[in-house]
């Protein structure tokens, strides 16, 4: 079997608590995604002799308890979905921080979050977010043909999947299974889709937010900045031409015009320049979208077959409703909130703005929800001092973003450099850290944050170093007793010491000596030297024997410091041994052949050792 097969093998063994496989007949590993049995024998890399336990292998005859899960740290929040209008930021978690193991319970609560943001209002005239996504799709084949999308409108589909209408044909199809989060669920509304499901959210654009638009469709507001007109409007007689039923002031909202008579065909809304803006609706029961002074009108039909017109507003222009009295007398329904005159409201009021964004991304961080003075008509932000400063209402605070903060780099500032010339080293601290709270981080290991680590050390530069004097090592002290002179080399080097330069480009001042004093030890003293002695003076009985005797200092020079009472001797006396011979046979008797001065002058000057003044002073040199 290959080495392969056989590392397929062991995994296969080691995972029959997970997944059991079989060998079959045609000698092929098989399986049925089933664990093994309870108690089945099994073996990892770690455990030699085990058993099958809620489907993983422990030590045989053990039954460990399970291990819950608990949650991981959050992930920074990702980029927002939007760049204005109101997008939507993500944020997820693992069940990692131990994982669930032998049976241990999952944890519990929600893998990735959601928040607002971007939530100021796009430019006037940016193009409608779904209008975007869908015409992404125009340069994609549509079952092999191209086309020109556009969002549709229409019923009986889902509010967040992406459909779109092909212009200039009569179909629509779903694009994609979900819309880009923070798109709209339908129109003239706020709610938004997140991860294909519609999530409400305030009318500050932020999920989760309380706030609510009142019957003036002012966010927070308490319904004082408007008033509720409403009537049912039948003309007395029959005549020609359209006859006014209502005025709709300009900033009005809610609008809704109901025919009593079935039909609004004989309706007509005329502008503010006396000039005619909808004459005539359509008598099909279809939904119409109509695009009027600022806002969206909807042409809908009630269960009762009746037809109404309906807007959110506000309206950016004052509408008077018409009707067109012929044969059949029309009965309108009508209602709107308009915008209460400056005589009667209070102009100014305060506001809560939305909640700022969280001061930090985890471990703790906080959002201030401010008050501001708006004007009342139009919900513009004005100046503090035209609101009454007792009224103000109090700023609020939230804690935000509480989980602790993944595991980062702590990074320190860069020292200085190691050299103030040319190239050198500067370090700084890298510490492995997590921030479990705004006053506490914990340190960690450093396999526990992301690799690689930063560096601590990194090459720095400055300017080019000027030449210096460089000194070789010293010479050894000479002599090497007594006073002496330690010598060295000092050379004018440039700065990475690569070149040799004249000395004057070195400063003189500067410069290292060349010579120092030096005494490593005390000089022996001069002593005497004696060499060895000569021969006897004679050749039989008592002689004498001398040697050179010399004062000599440490270095061998002659030298006149010797202590003249530690002279050794230059002379000594000295014994030969006779050789014995017959009588008769014996030599002539030792004599002094001159006894006159003769022979004491050959013993004083040392001639005893010539055969010939041996001879002839035999007795003296003797010393007989």
């Amino acid at each position: 079997m290959s080495s392969v097969a056989s590392n397929m093998e062991s995994n296969r063994v080691s995972e029959v608590c997970s997944e059991l496989w079989c060998l079959s007949k045609s000698n092929r590993c098989i399986t049925n995604s089933i664990p093994a049995a309870e108690g089945t024998l099994c073996q990892t890399h770690t455990i030699d002799k085990g058993w099958c336990y809620k489907r993983v292998c422990v030590p045989f005859g053990s039954r460990p308890e399970g291990v819950d899960g608990s949650w991981g740290p959050w992930t920074p929040w990702g980029d927002c979905s939007r760049t204005c209008g109101g997008g939507v930021s993500s944020s997820s978690r693992h069940c990692d921080s131990p994982r669930p193991t032998i049976g241990g319970k999952y944890c519990l609560g929600e893998r990735r979050r959601h928040r607002s943001c971007n939530t100021e209002d796009c430019l006037p005239g940016s193009q409608d977010f779904r209008e975007m996504q869908c015409s992404e799709f125009n340069s994609v084949p549509f079952r092999g043909k191209f086309y020109s999308w556009k969002a549709y409108r229409g019923g009986g589909v889902k509010a967040c999947s992406l459909t779109c209408l092909a212009e200039g044909f009569n179909f629509y199809t779903e694009r994609a299974a979900a819309v880009v989060d923070g798109t709209p669920c339908r129109p003239d509304t706020v709610d938004i889709c997140v991860s294909g499901e519609c999530k409400h959210v305030g009318c500050d654009r932020v999920l989760g937010s309380d706030l609510r638009e009142d019957k003036c469709r002012v966010c927070g507001g308490d319904g004082s900045a408007c008033e509720t007109i409403e009537g049912v409007f039948s003309p007395a007689l029959a005549g020609p031409g359209y006859e006014d039923v209502v005025w709709i002031p300009k900033g009005s909202v809610h609008i809704f015009i109901q025919d009593l008579n079935l039909s609004l065909s004989h309706l007509a809304l005329k502008g503010d320049q006396e000039s005619l803006l909808l004459e005539g609706l359509p008598g099909t029961p279809q939904p119409h979208r109509l695009p009027l002074a600022g806002t969206t009108f909807h042409l809908r039909q009630g269960p009762d077959q009746t037809q109404s017109l309906e807007a959110l507003g506000p309206i950016n222009a004052s509408l008077v409703v018409m009707v067109l009295a012929r044969t059949e007398l029309p009965a309108l329904r009508y209602r709107f909130n308009a915008p209460i005159s400056r005589d009667t409201l209070p102009p100014y009021s305060w506001h809560y703005t939305p909640w700022t964004k969280c001061s930090a991304q985890c471990a703790g961080g906080s959002q201030v929800q401010v008050v501001e003075c708006r004007n009342q008509l139009d919900s513009s932000a004005v100046a503090p001092h035209h609101c009454s400063a007792h009224s103000k209402l109090p700023k609020r605070q939230r804690a935000c973003n509480t989980e602790p903060c993944p595991p980062d780099w702590v990074v320190g500032n860069w020292s200085r450099c190691s050299r103030s010339c040319d190239a050198g080293v500067r370090s700084r601290s890298v510490v492995c850290q997590r921030r479990v709270s705004a006053a506490e981080e914990k340190a960690l290991d450093d396999s526990a944050c992301p690799q690689p680590r930063p560096p601590v050390l990194e090459a720095c530069h400055g300017p080019t170093c000027p030449p210096e004097w460089a000194a070789l090592d010293w010479s050894e002290c000479t002599p090497s007793c007594g006073p002496g002179l330690r010598h060295r080399v000092v050379l004018c080097q440039s700065a990475d010491h690569r070149a040799t330069l004249p000395a004057a480009h070195c400063p003189p001042a500067a410069k290292p000596p060349a010579t120092m004093r030096c005494n490593l030890r005390r000089c022996p003293p001069a002593r005497w030297v004696a060499s060895e002695w000569g021969e006897c003076s004679v050749q039989c009985g008592l002689g004498q024997q001398q040697r050179s005797v010399h004062c000599t200092s440490h270095t061998g020079q002659p030298s006149r410091e010797c202590t003249e009472t530690l002279r050794p001797p230059a002379m000594q006396q000295c014994e030969a041994k006779c050789d014995s011979a017959p009588p008769g046979d014996g030599p002539e008797e030792c004599k002094d052949v001159n006894k006159v001065a003769y022979c004491p002058l050959v013993l004083k000057f040392q001639f005893c050792s010539r055969s010939y003044f041996r001879q002839m002073c035999c007795k003296t040199c003797q010393g007989r």
